[in-house]
């Protein structure tokens, strides 16, 4: 299923419902995978229809109560675009980031994105200041299902506040646990997925099973060596 055609002609996909937890989230980022605006239904535990997630914008024009509308923001700008609505109309927005270590060629490195890329979430009468928060810098227009606008009920803006905190930067937790997948990142095993089986802290090393010519096998390694599959 495809949402409605637009006003700029551009055609986008109807979001298909992902992980509703910040650990998978930042998982899927580490592995490249999109993310999209239907994760946020998930991290607020909203659970209502789509249909409820919308109202037409002739309604809207009717009337002068803020509510949340989820806007179209350029990507890689999300949180620039949110600063900007703050301080130009002085209206409540939401974008937070993920901050996550993601394996690279130079190792385990620390990234800062969008939670959700390409959308910034914004409380405001849209009766006053549609026209210009739709065309504020660094946003693309309210994101609009045909005649129908994306709203976001409160309770799941709030649960979202909940976890982001006040700077809006949720960091996933990348401690090492029994039981977790890990693959090696350098050595004659690298990239060889194995699972923990004991943590040595006092000696900052982990005890992994391995399958190793047929057979399964236990060994020491520094925890270092190791990242999250």
């Amino acid at each position: 299923m495809q949402r409605s055609q637009g006003k700029s002609g551009e055609k986008e996909r109807m979001p298909k419902t992902l992980h509703s937890d910040c650990l998978k989230l930042a998982s899927q980022r580490r592995h490249s995978k999109t993310l999209d605006f239907s994760d946020l239904w998930e991290l607020g535990r909203a659970e209502v229809q789509s249909a409820h997630m919308t109202m037409s914008s002739s309604l809207s024009a009717l009337g002068d109560d803020p509510m949340w509308f989820c806007l179209r923001a350029e990507a890689k700008r999300e949180h620039l675009a949110a600063t900007t609505l703050r301080r130009r109309f002085g209206i409540e927005c939401l974008s937070p980031r993920l901050r996550f270590q993601k394996l690279t060629r130079r190792g385990p490195v620390w990234f800062v994105e969008a939670m959700f890329p390409g959308y910034v979430f914004a409380k405001f009468a849209y009766a006053r200041l549609h026209r210009a928060v739709g065309s504020s810098h660094g946003v693309r227009g309210i994101l609009r299902f045909g005649n129908r606008l994306a709203t976001v009920p409160e309770n799941t803006v709030m649960a979202l506040q909940a976890k982001s905190g006040t700077d809006e930067i949720v960091t996933v937790d990348s401690s090492l646990k029994i039981g977790q997948p890990v693959q090696f990142i350098e050595g004659p095993f690298e990239g060889l997925e194995v699972v923990i089986t004991q943590l040595l802290p006092a000696r900052e090393r982990i005890r992994v099973l391995m399958e190793f010519l047929g057979r399964s096998m236990e060994m020491e390694v520094p925890a270092v060596k190791v990242f999250p599959a």
